[in-house]
């Protein structure tokens, strides 16, 4: 069984809902990415990629020393399992690093057909003892997403009790379902979240109405919108990296295939920063225990628009305070206003409005401050001088002061306060 030695940086596996998502992750310094192909992925209605995307997206990682975890973690019907083997022999054709999967049924396929891909566990398989953790372990198991619903120290007995890998979600949106097995979505519209085509009926606002008063609603709150009676905040672990590091955690996971490419950059950025300052004190002999994370990584991360924070059950279980009752999503102060696409001439993708006078801030890959620059002109690529441009736009812009060393891929951030 594993036993706790010098303590070691884990991976740092970020989501990729599309190709743009997965080279901003890339990008940013990810380890590891994971992504769905068009069958068998929990998340049906991001993008996803078809075959040719899938060997476009894992030699692009591959060449830039990332590893692909490919999802086919569905609950299964029988009729899911129809061109089953033939995508599992796909996915090790073109060298994905590992496989994703919940229902034992997939996993025994898997198996059989492809006996020399590596085998993760979803968190959807709940992996909430040490029991369990062993029992999967015995199935061929090589690493386990552990439930979103453990404390530290259950983690920490886990660790102790397997040689399994152990990857722990650290940041993301929470499920108000025990460990995303919901049927709300199935009930109230008819798409299937165990199938990956949830509704989130649990972000939407509700009222109670009583049953001989039809049409009178009475809100739960004292909000006359309703309440967002399942709207959990968003789960935030950053500043306990320094103990999931001392416990020896193999992997740590960011949420977000749905999400924007602008989070996904934003998200990755900070906690590839975090980890490689943390791999640096490890190195000055500094303890783990007695290790906080400055400031401003924090601030960097409030920058992302989220649902507000919440340790979920890292410490201790969640009460009310950890839910956002009266709204969707908390108000956001900072929007992606483009991305970089050429750096001679210094071509940006907008992804907001831009303005002649704008300041925008330059999101450097390897230093967690950012570059604040005021737009002195915008140019189209036909050459035209404009004071404004759309989402969507590519121009080319000129700064004060003019960026040093812009990259591809970077990210500009803007206050909405400017726009």
């Amino acid at each position: 069984m594993i036993r706790l030695s010098s303590p070691r940086i884990p991976e740092l596996l970020a989501p990729a809902g599309n190709f743009e998502k997965l080279v901003a992750a890339v990008h940013y310094g990810a380890d590891a990415v994971y992504l769905g192909g068009q069958k068998y992925s929990l998340r049906a209605r991001s993008a996803n990629f078809d075959e040719k995307n899938l060997r476009r997206a894992v030699d692009f990682a591959h060449a830039h020393g990332v590893k692909v975890y490919v999802t086919v973690n569905i609950f299964a019907h029988n009729r899911d399992f129809h061109d089953l083997e033939e995508y599992l022999r796909l996915l090790y054709e073109i060298e994905a690093d590992g496989c994703i999967v919940s229902d034992p049924g997939i996993l025994t396929v898997a198996q059989e057909i492809v006996p020399d891909l590596s085998l993760h566990l979803s968190t959807q398989a709940n992996v909430t003892n040490l029991a369990s953790a062993r029992f999967w372990e015995k199935l061929g198991v090589t690493r386990l997403n552990l439930a979103r619903e453990l404390g530290l120290e259950e983690i920490k007995a886990i660790r102790m009790a397997t040689d399994a890998e152990l990857e722990v979600f650290v940041h993301g949106a929470l499920c108000i379902s025990y460990s995303g097995r919901c049927m709300l979505s199935t009930y109230l519209t008819g798409r299937n979240a165990n199938q990956g085509d949830c509704a989130h009926p649990c972000r939407y606002s509700y009222a109670l109405v009583e049953e001989k008063r039809p049409g009178q609603y009475f809100p739960v709150e004292e909000d006359s919108r309703g309440t967002y009676i399942f709207n959990s905040r968003d789960l935030c672990l950053l500043q306990h990296l320094p103990s999931l590091i001392d416990v020896g955690v193999d992997a740590i996971k960011i949420e977000g295939r749905m999400k924007s490419v602008g989070y996904v950059a934003s998200v990755v950025r900070v906690y590839r920063q975090a980890l490689d300052w943390l791999k640096e004190q490890i190195s000055a002999d500094r303890a783990i225990s007695s290790l906080e994370l400055p400031e401003v990584f924090h601030a960097e991360l409030a920058k992302t628009g989220t649902r507000g924070q919440t340790e979920n059950f890292f410490n201790a279980p969640p009460s009310s305070d950890d839910m956002l009752y009266d709204t969707m999503r908390c108000d956001q102060q900072f929007v992606p206003a483009g991305i970089v696409r050429t750096t001679a001439p210094f071509l940006v993708e907008s992804r907001h409005v831009l303005m002649l006078g704008d300041v925008v801030e330059y999101l450097n890959r390897t230093a967690i401050e950012s570059t604040a620059v005021s737009i002195i002109q915008l140019q189209l690529e036909d050459g035209t001088v404009v004071d404004r441009v759309n989402p969507g736009t590519r121009v080319i812009i000129q700064t004060d002061p003019p960026l040093p060393d812009p990259e591809p891929y970077t990210l500009l951030r803007k206050s909405i306060a400017s726009t």
